[in-house]
């Protein structure tokens, strides 16, 4: 179910977004070649600008006043989701159907964004209402779900979703298997493995058979994800042993740019939280960038003189420009296209395609336009511009090895685009394993498996010298408690004392019913778990209500609690009379009776370790007496981080 869900919803982002896209492209264009010949070319400026703005501003007004979670690629969030943190409302079917929305429109509006990464946010909400099982929205209830109604079986069904996202975006399954290891899963289960690679499978099938029947080839299964590299022929693009130090190289200017893409991100996204964070000052900032992406694209499109012959070229929308007849202007090649064309034209455009200067305008403007859109209030994915942005300079490296080399037949400029596009993507995002096998199986070769591992190694290395991560980067500046795969490399010196909260607050097995009620109250709490230090033999009764001097017991079951998951009813919405605030409840039935305890001397990577490895939320610290002295929470664990000046404490949000 999820794969094909999935699988059918990437279906309906790649045909809206070709048949809206191409409709815009078609307008201009030939608004464009009409006032090319007659003069006036201001006004097909103000046409394409007035387009792409009046777009996202229907994109940005949806994410921002009805679910601003749906914003950005949604990878951070589920990253942190799979990790064990609650973000509210981030699994929702609300969510799905804005994010949907949103990134048709964005695409479509002409910002530098791509809709790739959106799916893996897509498929995560899609596996996460199928193990529900109902709908608040639609106010559907299937009761042959409520077995999976619980955290545990709900974080495994969105790993699978994770995965068929990715599948479905790049026809990749084992590369979502992968990344949803790599990246989000942060408690494995070796059952999963073959479960989650079926799902990815049934995605990218599921895509593929339909898009096959959209395109009038239903026998022709060669379209399994949104994007598609294309084939790379290694007898024409091999590799040789002399050109790894290229690639490397390469890595280490991928890891550069990338770092100096986040770090202008950072910068812009410290501005943007503290000036524009009302929703209508985001829309009218989305509606900018989306006019500004349209005024430089037609800029540098006027601008330039590199003009190709248009037989047995494969551009979608030749524009002529000033251009002889039968020619094409090749700047419209990069800027008058879907993101994901752009991306296949340059790995795949015979040499001589492209001038020098065209490459290297392109991507010194798409470079700052991409970092500008990343963090806009619109559901967008930074996969493809990094993919465009790294084949870009990559193609310019190889055509200026190709003059070095006097035209060696090694210098294949479309191989080096390739490189450099993994070596971009790599340095913004920092992915290595999970990334190569999605490279290879987008680009149905696996030759290039070695050269992509090595230049998405060194960009890694090189880029976490500078900076953290994109993904990592937003999900400091948000303050959520995620846990890293180690503790940090200094931290050995804490134990578990210095890291805990305390006072503890501490129920007896029979309770009072109006203690219970007065501490969930309790709104100043640090920690939300409440070790139970007592045990009283008496009685056995869970809750006793008092109706004419006559005892009733009153029993909960476990189908109580997956009725009412998730959303269960705060505190405040119970009302309970004085006289039931006097009955006593026996706890018995709702403890943990061997919750996992540290002593306090215990070191804080050991604490770590166990929440890591046994996915905890609370661990009980307690002295030689084994008495309870403190709880460590997540957010305790993810205070502390590695600085400049070695650990420092960080302030966290209330999540």
């Amino acid at each position: 179910m999820i794969g094909i869900l999935t699988g059918l919803v990437a279906c309906f982002i790649d045909i809206v977004v070709e048949n809206l896209a191409g409709l815009k492209y078609r307008v201009v264009k030939d608004n464009i070649d009409k006032f090319t010949a007659k003069g006036g070319l201001s006004f097909s400026l103000l046409l394409w600008a007035t387009l792409n703005a009046s777009v996202v501003m229907v994109g940005s007004l949806i994410v921002a006043f009805i679910e601003p979670v749906a914003a950005g690629s949604g990878i951070p969030q589920i990253k942190c989701y799979l990790n064990g943190v609650k973000i509210p409302h981030v699994v929702r079917l609300k969510t799905l159907v804005i994010k949907v929305c949103g990134v048709i429109l964005s695409v479509v509006g002409g910002l530098a964004v791509g809709k790739e990464g959106p799916m893996i946010h897509s498929g995560s909400v899609i596996a996460a209402g199928i193990s529900q099982g109902r709908s608040t929205s639609l106010k559907r209830d299937f009761k042959i779900f409520e077995y999976f109604r619980r955290d545990t079986e709900k974080r495994d069904f969105v790993s699978a979703g994770a995965a068929a996202g990715v599948s479905a975006a790049f026809g990749a399954p084992v590369g979502g298997v992968l990344f949803s290891l790599e990246e989000g899963a942060s408690f494995w289960n070796q059952f999963l493995t073959w479960r989650i690679f079926f799902a990815s499978m049934i995605s990218t099938f599921t895509l593929n058979s339909v898009l096959s029947v959209y395109h009038g080839n239903a026998w022709d299964l060669s379209s399994p994800g949104l994007i598609n590299f294309g084939r790379f022929d290694s007898e024409k693009m091999g590799y040789t042993i002399q050109e790894i130090p290229i690639f490397i190289f390469m890595g280490v200017v991928g890891g550069i740019l990338g770092a100096l893409f986040n770090a202008l991100n950072y910068w812009l996204t410290m501005f943007r939280i503290r000036y524009i964070h009302r929703p209508c000052l985001q829309v009218v900032e989305a509606m900018l960038v989306a006019a500004v992406t349209a005024t430089v694209g037609f800029v540098m499109i006027y601008c330039s003189r590199d003009c190709q012959p248009i037989q047995g070229s494969s551009v979608a929308y030749p524009l002529q420009l000033f251009c002889a007849d039968g020619e094409y202007n090749s700047m419209a090649t990069a800027f008058f296209n879907t993101p994901e064309k752009s991306v296949v034209n340059l790995f795949h455009d015979p040499p001589g395609s492209y001038n020098p200067m065209t490459l290297g305008m392109f991507t010194l403007m798409y470079f700052f336009l991409a970092c500008w859109t990343y963090g806009l209030t619109v559901s967008a994915g930074v996969f493809i511009p990094s993919l465009l942005i790294g084949a870009a300079w990559g193609r310019l490296f190889g055509i200026s090895l190709s003059y070095l080399t006097k035209g060696s037949i090694w210098a294949d400029p479309g191989k080096y685009a390739l490189m450099g596009a993994a070596a971009q993507l790599g340095g913004i995002v920092r992915m290595t394993l999970s990334l190569t096998v999605i490279m290879m199986e987008a680009t149905g070769n696996v030759t290039y498996g070695f050269p992509i591992m090595l230049v998405l190694m060194t960009a890694k290395i090189v880029g976490d010298y500078f900076v953290e991560g994109l993904y990592d980067m937003h999900i400091q500046l948000q303050s959520v408690p995620f846990l890293h795969w180690e503790a940090p490399v200094t931290s050995h010196s804490l134990t578990a004392r210095e890291v805990m909260s305390t006072p503890v607050t501490c129920l007896r097995r029979i309770e009072r019913v109006g203690t219970v009620v007065d501490i969930l109250s309790d709104t100043s709490s640090n920690h939300n778990g409440f070790p139970v230090v007592e045990s009283n033999p008496d009685t056995t009764q869970v809750f006793v209500e008092r109706a004419n001097l006559n005892l009733v017991q009153r029993r909960l079951k476990l189908k109580d609690f997956r009725d009412a998951y998730p959303r269960f009813p705060p505190i405040q919405s119970i009302h309970v009379s004085q006289d039931e605030r006097e009955c006593m409840i026996d706890l018995s039935e709702f403890m943990n009776p061997s919750p996992y305890t540290v002593p306090q001397e215990a070191s804080l990577p050991r604490v770590f370790k166990l929440f890591r490895a046994l996915g905890l939320r609370h661990l009980v610290v307690v002295d030689n007496r084994n008495e309870v002295v403190g709880m460590v929470t997540r957010k305790d664990l993810a205070r502390y981080r590695l600085g400049k000046e070695g650990l420092e404490e960080l302030s966290l949000a209330q999540t």
